[in-house]
């Protein structure tokens, strides 16, 4: 027995909408680490950052000398200004907060946060994709492809809700 296109497009509804809950919930978790680190840039300074991080690889580095992301760790965190530990600490703040506050309200099935939350993470994918142009950092493309997913999930999961009447009142 076939299936027919309603039950096929409902199947893919819901797997749009497991996509969309796990991407969203996703989102969620890095906006509160993402609270976290910035609350730590606060508080440790940027010569205990420094002596965290050479902790942290001092193992992997022993075992492999040229291990990219223990390197890459230790490069960010040794020449850390203060104004940019300030910077770093408040733009995480800020971002995990934006972020949280929205992944709450998409899950709560909010009209108005659909929309909002399309335009915040294209501004953070535009932010992102200006910072690769100036750094070349490859975690950034990384971040920017999994925010265009999100992006389109959260699109299609408000096509989804808006046609089946499905928001929080």
């Amino acid at each position: 027995m076939l299936a027919g296109p309603e039950s096929v497009a409902t199947r893919g509804g819901r797997l749009g909408h497991v996509f969309f809950d796990i991407s969203v919930i996703t989102k969620g978790i890095d906006g509160v680490l993402e609270m976290v680190g910035g609350v730590l840039l606060l508080v440790v300074s940027p010569t205990q950052l420094y002596a965290l991080a050479r902790m942290l690889t001092q193992h992997e580095l022993t075992r492999d000398p040229h291990d990219a992301v223990a390197n890459y760790l230790l490069h960010s965190t040794q020449g850390l200004s203060p104004g940019a530990k300030t910077f770093g600490a408040v733009y995480l703040l800020w971002h995990g907060v934006v972020k949280v506050v929205l992944v709450t309200a998409l899950l709560q099935r909010r009209r108005w946060a659909y929309p909002v939350a399309i335009a915040a993470f294209l501004l953070f994918l535009a932010y992102q994709l200006y910072r690769y142009s100036h750094t070349q950092a490859p975690e950034l493309l990384v971040l920017s492809v999994f925010d265009v997913v999100v992006v389109v999930l959260t699109w299609l999961e408000y096509r989804r809700l808006r046609r089946f009447s499905g928001f929080a009142p």
